[in-house]
């Protein structure tokens, strides 16, 4: 079994390419900006698996699943973008945003709020 997980994390570590993420990243936004939010969400996916530590693939991919109105996938986005770099405005500006849309106010003022201590020009958050 350890060397069953073994194995699974040597393949994953070979997959990483910081370079083919970005080039997925782009990918996503192409498919974005075209209205394709199933295409833009698999090739956000595919940046994560290639570069998982960079939080705008997260936040990207959050704005994509927002667009297909599932909430709880954004949100988990939003909060893995949040941690990987909690200075992200504009992962606290989403995140805002989908918990007002749930109708989730002080959750949302509170994200908002953290968005603004960062950047108290930040649109979103105002």
């Amino acid at each position: 079994k350890s060397a069953e997980k073994k194995m699974k994390e040597k393949k994953a570590k070979e997959y990483l390419d910081p370079e083919k993420g970005k080039v997925s990243k782009e990918a996503g936004n192409e498919k974005f900006k075209a209205g394709d939010w199933p295409g833009a969400i698999k090739e956000y996916s595919e940046a994560i698996k290639r570069d998982p530590e960079q939080s705008v693939y997260y936040n990207n991919r959050a704005a994509a699943y927002m667009k297909l109105m599932d909430f709880g996938r954004a949100m988990d986005d939003c909060k893995q973008a949040i941690k990987i770099d909690p200075k992200f405005v504009k992962a606290w500006g989403r995140k805002g945003n989908i918990e007002f849309f749930l109708k989730e106010y002080h959750k949302a003022m509170d994200s908002y709020k953290m968005g603004l201590e960062l950047d108290a020009e930040n649109q979103v958050c105002k």
